[in-house]
């Protein structure tokens, strides 16, 4: 499977298989209570199960979760910390690509067959498609690009892209389209995911980017081409695998964007999740551990997810 997906990656950017292939085999200032109630006033016994599991996994885990899940049929949710910051890492690219999605079909109607080129001193680390010496000679184009920052979450591509809806400022401004008044973006990559207890730079919470994914992908803020678009490179991510996918039965449709930091193992997940039947569901995860050297472990996504989704009342 990830091969015949490197393959369709590598016939649509132009990459040799070998570059993929080497990549992925090496490859919240706030600390308060948790959250413990959903939507509606009255805790329910599924909200109170979460509550109780995910503390028990949180304590295991020597760290801090934050988790929020709607079932976008029912509009039940269910939540843990939901409201309290985490750092975004990563997990900002599907946005950055909303944005560029959006800039593209109401204001620069060329902007996604644009070829951008970068320099040798442009390339930051974790960068798989657009290491210098591996990349295309004559550039890719902002589609492309996005593509690489979603489905591999390449560092310069993220960072040519930001550049194009105004930097770091231009991401919270976007955020803010939304209806998000929290989430926010102060550097460019890596610089971004250097998050420390006590940041509020570059940090969002649980409950907004569940929301800022819901909009994009199943609501009105984008057309309806272009949310398929998004949710498409979301599907094709190679970097969730051992994430929330991993907690979730085969046989569900996911499209996610991943994320990790360099310090205190921070991470995330976010998803759009279609199980067999119903509506899909949305999933915002995020974590950290309590010591600066601390490593993210994916399979707190995964654990997380189960939790949620077996509260939504999903399970097959």
């Amino acid at each position: 499977m990830q091969q015949t997906r490197s393959r369709r990656l590598s016939a649509k950017l132009g990459i040799s298989i070998a570059v993929i292939s080497t990549v992925f085999t090496g490859a919240c200032s706030a600390q308060g209570t948790p959250a413990t109630r959903s939507a509606g006033s009255t805790q329910t016994t599924a909200q109170v199960n979460v509550t109780k599991e995910l503390r028990k996994l949180e304590t295991d885990y020597k760290g801090r979760i934050g988790a929020f899940a709607i079932d976008t049929g029912t509009g039940k949710t269910v939540s843990y910390r939901a409201n309290e910051r985490f750092p975004a890492d990563s997990t900002f690219k599907a946005p950055l690509c909303g944005a560029i999605l959006q800039k593209a079909r109401t204001s620069d109607p060329g902007l996604l067959n644009r070829i951008l080129k970068w320099t040798k001193e442009d390339v930051v680390p974790n960068s798989p498609i657009t290491t210098w010496g591996r990349s295309p000679v004559g550039g890719l184009t902002v589609s492309q690009l996005c593509q690489a920052t979603v489905t591999t979450s390449d560092n310069t591509a993220a960072n040519l892209l930001l550049k194009q809806i105004g930097g770091p400022a231009g991401m919270t401004r976007y955020y803010r389209s939304l209806g998000d008044k929290v989430g926010r973006m102060d550097r460019y990559e890596p610089e971004h995911s250097y998050w420390k207890v006590g940041d509020v730079q570059g940090t969002i919470t649980p409950a907004t980017m569940a929301s800022n994914l819901q909009k994009m992908t199943l609501g009105s803020a984008l057309a309806p081409q272009d949310r398929q678009q998004l949710l498409a490179w979301m599907r094709g991510n190679y970097t969730g695998n051992m994430h929330i996918r991993a907690g979730l039965p085969n046989n569900w449709l996911i499209g996610d964007k991943t994320g990790h930091g360099s310090y205190y193992g921070t991470g995330g997940d976010i998803a759009v999740v279609q199980p067999p039947s119903g509506a899909p569901l949305i999933l915002a995860i995020y974590s950290h551990r309590n010591a600066e050297d601390g490593v993210s472990d994916p399979k707190i996504f995964g654990a997380t997810a189960s939790v949620l989704t077996r509260a939504l009342g999903k399970t097959s």
